[in-house]
């Protein structure tokens, strides 16, 4: 075997076995194989094909003649839309040469390979889930003929010029924006990007229309909400539909959240004024409405973002799924902000309603937490992506938060609303017994359980016991 400075750098990429971005192939007889996998490779970051290796990684090599390249070239013809991998070899033995086929990561897919997509789960290739494919079609799409990015027939004059310039003012006084020197609102309106050969893109008209110029044209320009009387949608208490710029739709949905839902009273041992505080941290409801604002999908008919409240739960929508390849799960831990609609979240962004990029969802769930509430969950439902809160109470043992069931919650909470007082166990049960069906048996092993939680105290024994909050540092 001749050993040169190419047969050592083959020598150090196979011996990192087959991967994500490597396969390896005994011969072109297996050449179909090797371009679904160059397809699948394209589909995701790119990668190298060595036809001429074991899959042990043995180095074979074989015969290449001009007809073998050839003939390698045509079937990556097939690839859709065009893309011409590098074609190299590597010779090995006299008359053997490994063929090497190098795809680089590009945006210009998703690729197909004789008309089917492929994609690659680790060290194998797999065709894509029609799904999938489609969805990436409509990233594709997206990315070159966006709602927001196309010309609208609104003019300036149908604006809000007062938000336009407290955006700027906004802008200016958090340090993402410097001043231009003008109030000329066709000049701002250019400078936020939202003006294309001086006419306005939808972006513009999305972040300032008036109210009484949004219908009947923008539908999508819609914000739903309902407070239900239950835990279901049979019945409501209160339903608003409103119809506005996303500035609108920002204070209308924390106006309608700060109307309709229970402020939430706790005492805090030391302090003996009760704290009342919104049921769910108002951050977390205003980072939620403007992820939702920014993130939603536009150009479908009757597309909108929605508050619903019911008793055991809030619920805020919009329109659209997950995009660019993320799940529900990454949505809870770092990740690379994709916007879905650029131009309107740069402006939020620049108004200061957004932070930090990519970061929305953990903050919420931050703030959650923080509150001392369960995780938050996201669903996807009939087109739309949902976020979840519950009013469920994580308690704290110790450093640590654990969640208690619906009875220990209520005892706890007769415990935390009068935080001095000194119950004896007559007095407990009764007060419990009224809301719960519970023995005696039960309701000793309830309590119990909050004093292993370091939760409640005991003093005395017996029938003579009180019991009282753990009031701890």
């Amino acid at each position: 075997m001749i050993q040169s400075p190419a047969i050592t750098k083959l020598q150090s990429l196979i011996s990192q076995g087959e991967s994500l971005t490597l396969e390896f192939k005994k011969t072109t007889a297996e050449l179909r194989e090797a371009c679904e996998s160059i397809c699948a490779m394209l589909n995701v970051v790119g990668g190298t094909i060595l036809i001429g290796i074991t899959n042990s990684g043995k180095i074979l090599g074989q015969e290449v003649s001009e007809k073998t390249l050839r003939s390698v070239q045509l079937e990556l013809q097939k690839l859709e839309p065009s893309y011409s991998p590098q074609v190299s070899t590597i010779e090995v033995d006299k008359n053997k040469a490994v063929i090497v086929i190098i795809a680089h990561q590009s945006s210009q897919g998703p690729y197909t390979y004789d008309g089917k997509p492929y994609l690659r789960e680790g060290n194998t290739t797999a065709q894509m889930k029609k799904d999938e494919y489609e969805n990436r079609l409509m990233e594709k799409m997206h990315a070159l003929s966006r709602w927001e990015n196309q010309i609208s027939n609104k003019t300036i004059d149908d604006l809000d010029h007062h938000e336009i310039i407290l955006t700027l003012e906004e802008a200016i006084r958090v340090g993402r924006l410097n001043d231009p020197k003008t109030r000329d609102i066709r000049a701002i309106l250019q400078g936020l990007g939202l003006l294309q050969d001086g006419k306005l893109m939808n972006a513009a008209v999305a972040l300032f229309i008036k109210e009484d110029r949004v219908l009947p044209e923008y539908t999508n320009l819609c914000l739903k909400m309902a407070r239900f009387k239950s835990n279901n949608k049979n019945e409501f208490i209160d339903s608003k539909t409103f119809y506005g710029n996303a500035f609108s739709i920002y204070k209308q949905a924390q106006n309608f959240l700060i109307q309709h839902l229970p402020i939430a009273g706790k005492f805090i041992p030391g302090v003996f004024e009760r704290q009342d505080e919104p049921l769910y941290p108002m951050s977390a409801l205003r980072e939620a409405i403007a992820n939702a604002i920014c993130h939603r999908e536009y150009g479908e008919g009757g597309s909108n973002v929605s508050i619903a409240i019911y008793d055991d739960r809030l619920e805020i929508a919009s329109t659209g799924s997950l995009h660019f390849g993320l799940t529900i799960e990454d949505l809870f831990r770092e990740h690379v902000s994709k916007r879905w609609n650029p131009l309107i979240a740069e402006v939020l962004y620049k108004r200061g309603i957004i932070e930090a990029w990519g970061r929305g969802t953990l903050r919420i769930k931050e703030d959650i937490e923080q509150a001392g509430l369960v995780s938050p969950r996201y669903k996807i439902v009939t087109g739309s992506l949902i976020l979840v809160l519950s009013p469920e109470r994580q308690v704290h043992s110790g450093s640590v938060l654990v969640d208690i069931d619906d009875k220990q919650r209520y005892i706890a909470n007769i415990f935390f609303n009068n935080p001095n007082e000194r119950y004896s166990l007559k007095d407990l049960y009764t007060l419990v017994s009224k809301e719960f069906d519970i023995n005696q048996r039960s309701f000793k092993a309830e309590l119990q359980n909050l004093k292993n939680l370091k939760l409640i105290s005991t003093e005395g024994w017996g029938a003579g016991a009180k019991w009282s909050l753990n009031k701890r540092d």
